[in-house]
């Protein structure tokens, strides 16, 4: 999946066919900030006025390769998760092992996003450095890459929520929605305030 074109994935994604659905795009997006934020980064490195920060931004620049990288995966990860779900939903109810196979299906289809969000979350912690130590020419990059990774958070939100909603296993559950919901807050509130005071030295 992550090898198609990006005319190939965006009509995948308008068609009737569930893959790649929400959480394949999320990781698409999320895999675009990363990759914004590395720009920034190779913007930057070199210039006489940053040179003080050369070391930390090579660091930050092989980070969000990483980061880029594994959201790139995780496009096929949400799509493998996906397919033993809907063959779960296919099965009668009184199949044996029914509800075991279908908690099991649901654990990893929740997994895939959960993935998603700290991984945007830890691009989020990145681009907020950036907006300091990043060349003034980029800082407007930083701040769609920011952005890009807010919006990742609420849709790899819903993607763990429908998911978990369904399990039998309630404290399961609960634990991961509280984890989930706990970096959403966190980051969703520290994403915007970045994007805030981008635009603050933008303007000035």
């Amino acid at each position: 999946m992550e090898n198609k074109t990006l005319k190939e994935f965006t009509e995948l994604t308008s068609s009737k066919d569930p893959i790649p659905g929400g959480g394949g795009v999320c990781a698409l997006v999320g895999s675009l900030s990363a990759a914004l934020g590395q720009m920034v980064t190779n913007l930057t490195i070199g210039k006489n006025k940053y040179l003080e920060y050369t070391f930390e931004l090579t660091d930050i620049r092989k980070e969000l390769e990483i980061l880029r990288n594994n959201l790139l995966s995780c496009i096929n990860k949400d799509a493998e998760a996906f397919k033993p779900l809907a063959e779960a939903y296919s099965l009668p109810k009184d199949t044996p092992g029914y509800e075991e196979k279908m908690e099991q299906c649901l654990r990893t289809a929740a997994d895939s996003p959960l993935l998603i969000l700290k991984y945007c979350c830890r691009i989020i912690e990145l681009d907020e450095r950036l907006a300091v130590i990043g060349s003034k020419i980029s800082v407007s990059d930083a701040a769609t890459s920011v952005m890009l990774a807010h919006g990742v958070l609420y849709g790899a939100y819903v993607n763990i929520l429908v998911n978990t909603e369904l399990m039998k296993n309630r404290d399961y559950a609960e634990k991961m929605n509280d984890e989930a919901v706990k970096l959403l807050d966190e980051y969703s509130i520290k994403a915007l305030n970045i994007y805030d005071d981008i635009c603050k030295r933008i303007s000035n």
